[in-house]
């Protein structure tokens, strides 16, 4: 499966940004859909993720509340909505498959290419 990870940019702290990510190649509703995050030397990190019919959701505590994931089957594409960003929420994000709920990227099997966010303060 391909994954291509679009909407981030540079944005002020409070501000929001919305990312895409458009899934080809295999059925999407086979697949968990999670958002994951990394910052240059450090390992990547959970951000959230969806189960295959969207009926459950897990975030990381640090985006709780501000940020919120979902997902469109008939258009195979997941969505991260950033809300009330912060600079530290700084970082390139990606989108990745899994057949597991998990917040460990170890699980994940396909990645797409990252799109930065970057939070002025």
């Amino acid at each position: 499966v391909q994954l291509q990870a679009s909407g981030g940019g540079l944005v002020q702290a409070g501000g929001s940004l919305r990312l895409s990510c458009a899934a080809s190649g295999r059925t999407f509703s086979a697949y968990v859909m999670g958002w994951f995050r990394q910052v240059p030397r450090n390992e990547r990190e959970f951000v959230a993720t969806i189960s295959k019919s969207a009926g459950s959701t897990y975030y990381a505590d640090s985006v709780k509340g501000r940020f919120t994931i979902s997902r469109d089957n008939a258009k195979n594409t997941v969505y991260l909505q950033m809300n009330s960003l912060k600079p530290e929420d700084t970082a390139e994000y990606s989108c990745a498959t899994s057949y597991f709920i998990s917040q460990s990227w170890r699980v994940y099997d396909y990645w797409g290419q990252g799109t930065q966010v970057t939070v002025s303060s």
